[in-house]
């Protein structure tokens, strides 16, 4: 453990990503003998088609819908999550009597609802938006509560002492002592949002991440296929990476 405690955190990153091109190159050759296609999925030809893909303005395009897309359902996500939590932690009654309603509700893959979205809402950004914050709702939500359950109680009493109203308690008191909670919610509803995003553009929409992988596969295009999914995973931890920065630094401010 010493000697590992030594070694600089990029370098274990940069072997931990070597080994596992490592192993995708070799999956592939040894997928080649029983499925000839399966070369067009190797690292080098992946990677040279992620290369050139990134220097074409349709790819950006897709991207940037996507990432619009996502920022509408966690919007939509935020303002559902927010007062639902806050209610939750700070009613009895209506915790009481939504929390089966609730939890039976985020059981429920937001996927099984790319149907009804569709006939309901129609084709195009709109389901794409219900879905997406369907899936982000329910962490901000939860964690909004989970953070009014740990406030600490004298404060509260303290506000109840001052004859504050309950907007006041609210707003200055539990919405200050709960917005850590809420960002970790939001952190966890950009994942959950990121996943269901490539097969929720698969509804008919024309642009995006998810049709781009659909209309590569038309096409044939398995490298390029490959470079979307690169690409996809790259733009998520990207966007994980810098929710956590936002995280680490509100926690550093307060």
């Amino acid at each position: 453990m010493g000697s590992l405690a030594l070694l600089p955190r990029a370098a274990l990153a940069a072997a931990g990503i070597a080994v596992t091109v490592a192993g995708w190159a070799l999956g592939a050759a040894l997928l080649q003998a029983t499925t000839p296609v399966a070369s067009a999925f190797a690292p080098e030809r992946a990677l040279a088609a992620l290369v050139t893909l990134l220097g074409q303005t349709e790819i950006w395009r897709h991207a940037l819908t996507s990432l619009r897309r996502v920022l509408v359902g966690l919007a939509l996500a935020t303002a559902t999550g927010i007062p639902l939590g806050l209610l939750v932690g700070t009613s009895r009654y209506f915790a009481a009597a939504s929390s089966t309603v609730f939890q039976f509700l985020r059981m429920v893959s937001p996927l099984s609802w790319m149907p009804l979205a569709v006939m309901v809402l129609g084709v195009g950004d709109a389901p794409v938006y219900f879905l997406l914050a369907f899936a982000g709702v329910w962490p901000v939500l939860l964690n909004t509560a989970s953070g009014v359950a740990q406030l600490d109680p004298n404060w509260l009493a303290l506000a109840h002492s001052l004859s504050a109203t309950r907007f006041e308690l609210i707003w200055r008191v539990v919405l200050p002592g709960v917005t850590a909670s809420i960002l970790t919610g939001i952190r966890l509803a950009i994942g959950l949002s990121w996943i269901v995003l490539v097969p929720a553009e698969m509804l008919g929409v024309s642009a995006g991440l998810g049709y781009f992988i659909l209309d590569t596969r038309d096409r044939l295009a398995y490298s390029e296929l490959m470079a979307g999914i690169l690409l996809i995973g790259l733009l998520g931890f990207c966007l994980d990476h810098l929710a956590r920065a936002l995280h680490r630094r509100w926690l550093h401010v307060q």
